[in-house]
């Protein structure tokens, strides 16, 4: 059974920090692409950042660039996303997403609450 649990997420206020994380169990995870996706009430869900299987590739939406940090650890199934200079515009629910290239599975967390407020 395949199982993506987020983590990580809480209140915090305009220009902190928090890392979020994403283990994943029941997949060969090194084989995965790793994203992290945000969804805010009336929102289309938004990509976040991407992680090729590797590492070698990133991808990250023009609004977090220079201020999140996707990265990945095989060695524990876990892929993180550290955020710095947050602001209330972050607000939302980050979710964890993998997907396997070459058989196309997809598989998502339940996602983990950020808020953003003072």
């Amino acid at each position: 059974q395949v199982q993506l649990v987020e983590s990580g997420g809480g209140l915090v206020q305009p220009g902190g920090s928090l890392r979020l994380s994403c283990l994943a169990s029941g997949v060969t995870f090194r084989n995965y692409l790793m994203r992290w996706y945000r969804q805010a009430p009336g929102r289309e869900r938004e990509l976040v950042a991407a992680m090729s299987p590797g590492g070698g590739l990133l991808e990250y939406a023009d609004s977090v660039k220079g201020r999140f940090t996707i990265s990945r650890d095989n060695s524990r199934n876990t892929v993180y996303l550290q955020m710095t200079s947050l602001k209330p515009e972050d607000t939302s629910v980050y979710l964890c997403n993998a997907e396997h290239g070459p058989t196309s599975q997809n598989y998502w967390g339940q996602g983990t609450q950020v808020t953003v407020s003072s």
